[in-house]
């Protein structure tokens, strides 16, 4: 494989442009559902394994894991901004150097449990908008103005990025 397929083992993100309703829903659905695919593929890891990069000088799995939980808390606010400031500018994160901190050191049970509560609140948020409520807008520092329809996408598509890179693995190792 690739160093660009270990990477990105569903590839890059590809944004929908005016995306449907359905459409939506399934993302949202989507959203919903990594927690409990996530858990299933990280269950049976031991210690050891969680310590194994998904990649040549990727992250670990637990690095992954806790990157994940991370994200999902910037995520909600970003979300949370939008629907009700006008075009907030986004805060971002160095996710290299979050990723080297103590806690991701941590058991993984902590940011799974984490995930779950995130997810779940953000899928009540995503089932409260409107259609126009998609077109609201902020600020990326690294992704510039970027709509709530964009966003969703990217949320769905990043839960779905690191889970695959975890699966990959696993399939690669024999796991």
């Amino acid at each position: 494989m690739t160093t660009d397929n270990l990477r990105y083992p569903i590839g890059p993100f590809e944004e929908v442009c005016d995306p449907t309703a359905e459409q939506r829903s399934n993302w949202m659905k989507e959203i919903e559902r990594m927690p409990s695919r996530l858990r299933k593929a990280v269950e049976q890891l031991s210690e050891e394994q969680l310590a194994i990069p998904y990649r040549p000088g990727g992250w670990t799995i637990r690095q992954v894991v806790h990157h994940l939980a991370d994200n999902d808390m910037n995520a909600y606010i970003r979300f949370k901004k939008a629907m009700t400031e006008d075009n907030p500018a986004a805060s971002t994160y160095r996710q290299n150097m979050w990723a080297e901190l103590n806690d991701y050191e941590a058991p993984i049970e902590a940011s799974i449990v984490l995930i779950e509560a995130l997810r779940s609140r953000f899928a009540v948020l995503l089932q409260g908008m409107q259609s126009w409520d998609f077109a609201r807008t902020f600020t990326s520092p690294t992704n510039g103005l970027m709509t709530l329809d964009t966003a969703i996408q990217r949320f769905e598509w990043h839960g779905r990025h690191h889970l695959a890179q975890i699966n990959s693995l696993k399939k690669r190792m024999g796991w």
